[in-house]
């Protein structure tokens, strides 16, 4: 039989009992329109945290103190005071690939402007941070080098601060207060969002680092030294020079370094394979359903090999093979699994948009997932409906054609 009319065929049997073949694919439908909804959150999470991520910076290499033992306990990462203005100046001065660098200088408190007072972050950083961070001001400049050489009181302020000190206004050229000093705002930093950690990116205050060094830390060591290069190719061979210029700075020989160089690449990595664990887990839970789907396919064709036990005799007595007959009830159990894999397509496509709305949370559906799940759902009609048209084909015809 030609594929045309064994599909036609098939489709006319599966007509004639609509209802039961309703029922019947409805775990392929259920099973189909779970995966989708599963699989299409765990990408749009892989894709929200992949925009988090490179909202940090443009190649960004992120360095800290490594972690320092006492009393033969360790006392966790960045607990070495160790970073220095000299080691940001070692790596300027001799990295090839490092375009950009500056240090930061965290200090947190209370910052006091015209509308009260909002306690933030204070990051003292050097120019370079613009570029490294890709952070252009809405209002307003970065402020200069030549701030920073002359330890100006200067500050550029995130979306979040200025909207709680100048509700309403533009702050710039205006004075805020940190602890007991007057600030000069001369920018306000584009809206950033959360970071891929959750907080708040915009609630900060850039001030040059030599302010901060003097007014607010008094601290000799840096936290933090952030670096970018001019490509993401030179990303890896920036880190392996940083390190090597750190461990000849620190006298280290790579057996016990007392720093830590990772980019923003490893969180993505990191970020991205916990969310597929996740994802491939939830997929698999749904799955689940396809498996009830296909042995119910399986059933009602066993059923339907015994409904029709009398007209496969008939056919093999005016000629049909047996291989006629497997084929046709196998075409009947694929035409099931893929009507079930479609309608099973839609229903997800429609649940992960009103997952998305009604949550929040971002969804992205991949054509090839939804072409993977009909073809899955075929499959599942192929494999639990090999069976019973195996037993079909066996049939005697003689027999078949006695049986009431």
């Amino acid at each position: 039989m030609r594929t045309r009319t064994l599909i036609k065929v098939a489709t006319a049997s599966i007509q004639k009992n609509r209802m039961r073949a309703a029922l019947t694919m409805l775990g392929i439908i259920i099973g189909v329109a779970a995966v989708i909804v599963m699989v299409a959150v765990g990408y749009g999470a892989r894709t929200r945290i992949r925009e988090q991520i490179n909202n940090l910076g443009t190649n960004m290499i992120v360095i800290t103190p490594g972690a320092s033992t006492q009393g033969g306990v360790s006392q966790g990462a960045q607990a070495f005071p160790n970073l220095s203005l000299k080691d940001v100046d070692k790596i300027r001065n001799e990295s090839q690939y490092v375009s950009a660098i500056s240090p930061v200088i965290v200090s947190r408190t209370a910052v006091i402007g015209p509308a009260g007072n909002w306690r933030t972050t204070i990051n003292g950083v050097d120019t370079d941070y613009q570029i490294i961070r890709d952070w252009q001001p809405s209002s307003g400049d970065f402020f200069s080098a030549d701030d920073v050489r002359s330890t100006r009181k200067v500050a550029v302020l995130g979306n979040t601060v200025a909207q709680n000190l100048f509700p309403g206004q533009d702050p710039v050229g205006t004075d805020i207060q940190i602890r007991n000093a007057v600030y000069r705002v001369v920018g306000v930093l584009s809206v950033k969002g959360q970071n891929a950690s959750g907080n708040d990116s915009d609630d900060v205050v850039l001030i040059p680092y030599t302010t901060a060094s003097t007014a607010l830390s008094g601290r000799s060591f840096i936290p933090q030294i952030l670096a970018s290069t001019s490509n993401s190719q030179d990303i890896a061979p920036a880190e392996d020079e940083i390190t090597s210029i750190l461990r000849e700075a620190h006298k280290t020989d790579g057996t016990n370094d007392d720093f830590t160089v990772k980019n923003q690449n490893d969180l993505a990595q990191t970020a991205a394979s916990s969310t597929n664990v996740m994802t491939m887990l939830l997929a698999a839970i749904a799955s689940i359903s396809l498996l009830v789907g296909g042995i119910g396919i399986m059933n009602i064709m066993l059923v339907s090999v015994t409904e029709r036990t009398r007209e496969i005799g008939i056919r093999m007595a005016i000629g049909a093979r047996g291989s006629d007959v497997l084929t046709q009830f196998l075409v009947e159990s694929v035409v099931m699994g893929i009507l079930g894999g479609i309608a099973g397509l839609a229903l997800g496509v429609i649940s992960a948009k009103l997952v998305g709305h009604f949550t929040g949370w971002e969804t992205t559906i991949s054509p090839v997932i939804m072409a993977v799940a009909v073809a899955f759902s075929g499959a599942v009609g192929i494999f639990f409906g090999y069976y019973p048209a195996r037993k079909a084909a066996a049939l005697n015809p003689i027999q078949a054609l006695r049986y009431e």
